[in-house]
């Protein structure tokens, strides 16, 4: 790649990073799509059969144990803004025994310099860390040789390949060259030494996407579903006129989280399955676990306290724990499995 092309890559992760500090891009909060999470509800147990003392929210993430059913998702890198950030988010990561993942990592295969934005090992040794590489840009090159590079970059134990195909069409200067994705996942899969993760941004995984997927041979995938940050809401914000009101004209699109995880568990329920999309309370989190994910994942609620603190970050995880404390508590689930097969989830609408 060029240094033009790297600079103009660095520039759009720049862009993307200060309109999600400072800028509406939830779509709930534009008119777009609610996550679904408030379609269900929990029946109350008056007997739960246990203290809340007991409950216990370690669960295991491809292998790793952590001790909450949450992990940063995969968010940034590739500017000098984005390292501070990382490495807050790292800390709190290692704090709170989460796995955590980094943005994409393109910026940084381009410019070899922007490497240190992503790199946080000296800082979370032992964090389950995630690298992330777009499936679409892997057509350019040798799938597999970028995907080690980007894990061997920040010594990761997994590797994320994202999906976007919207925001792709959307952005100026996208890439929505989708025809070889699949093949590109298949070809990593077979031979990168670590598990991979597929996951979307914000749109959502249907059911056979997601069976598709598993055939294809992924370790694992996180729904990222309609109801958080909208990429329709933020690429409009990077653009002007008539390419302005075509990203609005997608800000409710997608599927949503609730109906992303439950079909994304009936299409492969061997698949570990990361619920992410809007996920805002320990309920949210709760509902996720039992609708089907193994663990969730946030984005921006994550990334605006890191723009504070790493200490920001662990008060804001934190409460989220106490929360889902609270509710496996209120309907007698001990554990995160027990909460995963609970039958006191029920559908209101």
């Amino acid at each position: 790649m060029t240094s033009e092309t790297a600079s103009v890559t660095e520039r759009r992760k720049f862009e993307h990073l200060r309109i999600c500090l400072e800028q509406p891009v939830e779509s709930p909060a534009v008119g777009g799509l609610t996550t679904g999470f408030e379609n269900y509800t929990f029946k109350h147990n008056a007997v739960p059969g246990l203290d809340l003392r007991d409950v216990d929210l370690a669960t295991e993430f491809l292998g790793r144990r952590v001790a909450i059913p949450l992990m940063v998702a995969c968010m940034t890198g590739g500017t000098a803004e984005a390292a501070e950030l990382n490495r807050s988010l790292a800390t709190a990561a290692r704090n709170l025994g989460i796995a955590m993942g980094v943005g994409s990592q393109r910026a940084a295969l381009e410019d070899p310099s922007l490497a240190s934005t992503f790199q946080v090992r000296d800082v979370a040794p032992d964090v389950p860390l995630v690298a992330n590489l777009s499936a679409v840009y892997l057509s350019g090159g040798d799938a597999v040789a970028m995907c080690r590079r980007a894990v061997e970059m920040i010594e990761a134990d997994f590797l994320a390949l994202h999906l976007n195909p919207l925001q792709e069409a959307l952005q100026p200067d996208g890439d929505p060259q989708f025809r070889r994705a699949l093949d590109n996942i298949h070809e990593v899969c077979s031979a990168l030494d670590v598990p991979v993760i597929v996951k979307e941004v914000g749109f959502g995984l249907s059911g056979e996407v997601v069976a598709n997927l598993a055939a294809a041979g992924v370790a694992a995938v996180d729904v990222a579903g309609a109801g958080g940050i909208s990429w329709a809401v933020v690429e409009s914000f990077r653009a002007s006129g008539t390419r302005r009101e075509l990203a609005r004209l997608f800000e409710g699109w997608g599927i949503p989280t609730a109906k992303a995880i439950e079909e994304a568990g009936l299409a492969a329920p061997d698949l570990l399955l990361i619920g992410s999309g809007g996920i805002r309370t320990g309920l949210d989190i709760a509902k996720a676990l039992a609708l089907g994910a193994d663990i969730t994942a946030v984005g921006l609620p994550i990334l605006r306290a890191a723009s504070k603190s790493a200490a920001a970050v662990e008060e804001w995880c934190l409460a989220r724990a106490e929360e889902l404390r609270i509710v496996m508590f209120a309907v007698g689930a001990e554990s995160v499995p027990a909460l995963k097969s609970t039958a006191r989830l029920h559908k209101i609408c």
